[in-house]
């Protein structure tokens, strides 16, 4: 059944959110005074004008993939993690300074710095599956509230003592990661990094895994019918702490890439002021939690985001025309998505993610 719903909300429910958010940000062009075809064209050109602005893209892309990736394990798992935001700071400031005071040669401290990040990111996420298989804590309300003690620890960190004091005090930051241990750039002068074929190797990946492993099966079927899952001998707490560790894992190594392939360091608000993790789980909620889906979303999100600076560049249009198309987008996945799980339990379903 699964396999014969796929195709039509693949397609059809993401297009008809972009062309509702089109639409929508159409409207407030009308009523800012501004053209809608020369909008939109500046905004195109801004995100795949030319392979500097698509290079662009794609390294904005490259941390929502991977954070995208994460939440859909998750997410296809029946859990919710909305700790991502947390996960990838955690998983940031663990490469950072693993990259930074880890004795070695740079290969190993690239790699050690790399999993540093996974590590840190996958220990946050299952904590707070930890707190829900334990003591039946709301999983939905640790993982949010885990994103601010995450952010306020590292904020202090690299606020005191490990502060880089031979740079600018004004700037909460570490010291800059050696140049030896930075990711390499796919092309010179570009700002795309490896990270970007990691992320789009591990979408691949995690796609035939999901498909095609009896641990992806048991995945699939625990989101989608616990019971029957339990009835087949799926150990619930198991697999919560399990790909509640993978998902954070996935967050954390979309911060440390973003250390190791453009930051260079780690810096307070490096991860939040962006908003990769919300747009990760954007990606997810627009994808339906198709890891090759994700991807594809990852990339015209942040399209959006390139493409809005181009519009604010070139028009009379303002940057915040692009949040306006995003935010449409994000109204009517989360209309759709509150609407299916009213359809579970109205059902009498049984859902992971709320015990």
């Amino acid at each position: 059944m699964l396999k014969r719903k796929w195709p039509l909300s693949a397609w059809i429910q993401p297009l008809l959110a972009v062309l509702i958010g089109l639409t929508g940000g159409a409207i407030a062009i009308v009523l800012i005074g501004g053209s809608v075809a020369d909008t939109y064209a500046q905004m195109w050109k801004g995100a795949f004008g030319n392979f500097y602005f698509f290079t662009n893209t794609l390294t904005r892309a490259t941390p929502l993939i991977l954070v995208g990736l994460g939440v859909s394990i998750a997410f296809r798992a029946g859990f919710f993690n909305m700790g991502s935001e947390g996960q990838m700071i955690l998983g940031a400031l663990s490469s950072a300074l693993l990259a930074l005071y880890l004795p070695g040669p740079p290969l190993l401290k690239l790699l050690v710095a790399i999993i540093g990040g996974i590590v840190a990111g996958g220990i946050w996420s299952a904590f707070a599956g930890w707190l829900d298989a334990k003591f039946r804590m709301n999983l939905i309300i640790t993982t949010l509230l885990l994103n601010y003690i995450a952010a306020l620890f590292a904020g202090y960190m690299v606020a005191y003592p490990l502060k880089d004091k031979t740079g600018s005090a004004a700037l909460a930051q570490t010291m800059m990661v050696d140049k030896a241990v930075w990711l390499p750039k796919l092309f010179q002068g570009m700002s795309i990094h490896a990270g970007f074929i990691i992320a789009i190797g591990l979408a691949i990946l995690l796609y035939l895994f999901i498909k095609y492993t009896v641990a992806g099966y048991e995945i699939r079927m625990l989101g989608y019918n616990p019971l029957f899952a339990a009835y087949g001998g799926v150990n619930r707490r198991k697999m919560m702490l399990t790909s509640m560790f993978v998902s954070g894992g996935f967050a954390g190594l979309a911060g440390a890439v973003e250390v190791l392939g453009m930051q260079y360091r780690y810096t307070d608000g490096m991860i939040s002021n962006p908003g990769y993790a919300w747009s990760g789980i954007m990606a997810t909620l627009l994808s339906g939690a198709h890891p090759l889906g994700t991807a594809v979303a990852a990339v015209l999100l942040a399209a959006l985001q390139t493409g809005g600076m181009g519009v604010e560049r070139n028009t009379n249009i303002p940057l915040e025309i692009s949040s306006v198309i995003q935010s449409l987008l994000i109204l009517f996945v989360t209309a759709k998505f509150s609407y299916t799980l009213w359809k579970r339990r109205k059902g009498g379903k049984s859902d992971a993610a709320s015990s």
